[in-house]
C-alpha cells in the first residue's frame, strides 16, 4: 500500500509563490511515476506536473515556466514549487502516484490541499 500526505496549501496573492510537499509511505520502492493534480471547482481534475523516478517531468501547459516539480527520493517527498501564481491557479491540489511507466494518474491520492490565490 502507498499513503500520501499533501501540505503547503494556502493563500497567497497573484504574483506570489507557494511551494507544496508530498510524503509518501508505505510500499515506496513500487513508485514509478509522482504528480500533481488540481481541481477547481466546476472542473475535471487535470494533471498540473508529474515525474519519474529517473527526473522526467511532465507539465501542464498552463504551469510550464511558473511551476516546478522535484523528487527526494532520500525524504520519500515530492515537491511542487509554484512561482506567479495566478487567481486560475485556485483549486485542491491532489498528489498522485503510480506504479506503472506512464503519465496517467495512478491509483494511490492524498487528500488533497487547498491552494486559493486571490489579492
Amino acid at each position: 500500500q502507498v499513503q500520501l500526505a499533501e501540505s503547503g496549501g494556502g493563500l497567497v496573492q497573484p504574483g506570489e509563490s507557494l511551494r507544496l510537499s508530498c510524503a509518501a509511505s508505505g510500499s515506496i520502492f513500487s513508485i514509478y511515476v509522482m504528480g500533481w493534480y488540481r481541481q477547481a471547482p466546476g472542473k475535471q481534475r487535470e494533471l498540473v506536473a508529474a515525474i519519474t523516478r529517473g527526473g522526467s517531468t511532465n507539465y501542464a501547459d498552463s504551469v510550464k515556466g511558473r511551476f516546478t516539480i522535484s523528487r527526494d527520493s532520500a525524504k520519500n517527498t515530492a515537491y511542487l514549487q509554484m512561482n506567479s501564481l495566478k487567481p486560475e491557479d485556485t483549486a485542491i491540489y491532489y498528489c498522485n502516484a503510480n506504479r506503472l511507466i506512464t503519465w496517467i494518474a495512478g491509483d494511490y491520492w492524498g487528500q488533497g490541499t487547498q491552494v486559493t490565490v486571490s489579492s
